[in-house]
């Protein structure tokens, strides 16, 4: 499987058999550079355009946007579970999906725009993914000692931090991903271009992953 990060919240994943995922798709005002993506399948978390401009895919791609299973193809699957986007019960931003993913013998999980802890249901649904994809920006979510604190209940294999400040959104009222490597007790990696991943090498892979800035379509 290969991992792209094109920004913000919006990885691209790509099975060893070409099939193509697309997580949480962002619009112009997000500042990150814009360009249309390929894809058989894109995952919104969320109605907020900076997780939902499905413009920039081409053509008919299957679209999962709702709470439920969704089998994508031979060996690929999509679970989505409702969360929460602010510490209200969805009282101030709404809801959020939770998506876990199955693809290549691997299990992924992105959480959107989680804006609270799990509760234990939730947290249990989504124990012990490979991969997880997790914001820690904080402000419209979860903040860096809050995902900090999930991933060491959650046990992944591997972390992929997403939805934090860059130079694109620096107008931002979030953070850096500094303070949740802090919060982790972690050195922040090197970046990475993209990153390649098989169920037979991910216990070799790095535990935590930052991959480099997008440059311009």
């Amino acid at each position: 499987m290969l991992i792209e990060w094109n920004g913000h919240s919006e990885f691209l994943l790509e099975s060893a058999a070409g099939y193509r995922i697309l997580t949480d798709p962002f619009d112009p005002n997000t500042g990150y550079p814009m360009r249309k993506v390929n894809a058989d399948a894109v995952l919104v978390s969320h109605g907020h355009g900076d997780h939902s401009y499905t413009d920039k895919v081409p053509g008919s791609p299957v679209l999962v946007n709702a709470a439920g299973h969704t089998e994508l193809a031979e060996g690929i699957s999509v679970d989505a579970l409702l969360g929460d986007h602010d510490d209200c019960q969805g009282a101030k931003r709404g809801k959020t999906l939770l998506f876990r993913v199955r693809m290549d013998g691997l299990t992924l999980v992105h959480l959107g725009d989680l804006g609270c802890p799990l509760n234990d249901g939730q947290a249990e649904a989504l124990y012990q993914p490979d991969i997880l994809m997790i914001p820690v920006g904080g402000f419209f979510t979860i903040d860096g000692k809050t995902a900090a604190e999930l991933v060491r209940r959650l046990s992944p294999r591997m972390v992929l931090p997403m939805h934090y400040r860059t130079r694109y959104n620096e107008s931002w009222p979030i953070s850096g991903p500094e303070a949740f490597f802090e919060a982790a007790g972690r050195p922040m990696p090197v970046p990475l271009p993209l990153l390649r991943v098989t169920a037979e090498d991910v216990v070799c892979q790095p535990e935590y992953v930052l991959f480099n800035l997008p440059e311009g379509a």
